[in-house]
């Protein structure tokens, strides 16, 4: 498809991996000049040739500004932020979540995407840019064993509506994507989700997915989705 999208600039914060890659991937291929964000490089091959790297960790309170001007000084301009880098936890119980994983939860998921919305407001009024927000279904459809994450993006919702009222007659869009399930690395990192699943439904990381999709989140596909 044609998004008209050529020489736009793109950043994509958690871009070298999961929904962050693939969305990297596809920008590219619809001619945009991508620079994406995460903690630490990527190994070779797994970004685009054409795209910017930026490390940065995104708890950080400076790395919104450090990414925006890193930005303009290689493009000159700024017309889409991609908010989807995110910390996701689980537990056998709300109860289970200490006052740090609430706090490093909501300082990736929610105060990282509002600084850098805050910074590059400026540049986006430019180019009547647009916010593009990763959130989750789990913002929708809670689950106490993941209340920091799917608080957060519950949070993440409200924030892109506050950003839209207050820009929107600057020409800048907010809007909120939220998948379902994806199985990205968090799936199937060592100790990821599958194996959290695994552990609470006593059995192989793959039924445990399965059990999830099918019995507990209940998705009418009966699957779960993949980045790309």
């Amino acid at each position: 498809m044609n998004l008209d999208l050529d020489g736009h600039v793109v950043i994509v914060t958690g871009g070298t991996s999961g929904i962050g890659l693939a969305t990297a991937h596809e920008l590219v291929a619809e001619g945009a000049r991508v620079v994406a964000v995460a903690r630490s490089e990527p190994q070779p091959g797994v970004l685009p040739d054409t795209v910017d790297f930026v490390a940065a960790d995104l708890s950080d309170p400076a790395a919104g500004d450090h990414v925006m001007t890193r930005t303009l000084a290689w493009y000159g301009r700024i017309d889409a932020l991609v908010n989807n880098a995110a910390r996701f936890e689980t537990r056998p119980s709300l109860l289970g979540f200490a006052d740090e994983e609430w706090r490093s939860t909501f300082e990736t998921n929610l105060f990282a995407p509002a600084r850098l919305a805050r910074a590059v407001v400026p540049a986006l009024r430019e180019t009547r840019g647009s916010l593009v927000h990763i959130g989750s279904e789990a913002g929708r459809m809670p689950d106490p064993t993941m209340a920091a994450y799917a608080a957060s993006k519950a949070a993440l919702l409200s924030l892109s509506k506050s950003l839209a009222i207050e820009f929107g007659p600057d020409g800048i869009r907010s809007n909120v994507v939220s998948p379902g399930p994806t199985r990205t690395a968090l799936f199937d990192a060592p100790g990821g989700f599958a194996e959290q699943l695994a552990d609470r439904f006593d059995t192989d990381p793959d039924t445990a997915v399965e059990t999830f999709v099918r019995d507990e989140r209940r998705l009418p596909t009966g699957r779960v989705g993949r980045p790309e």
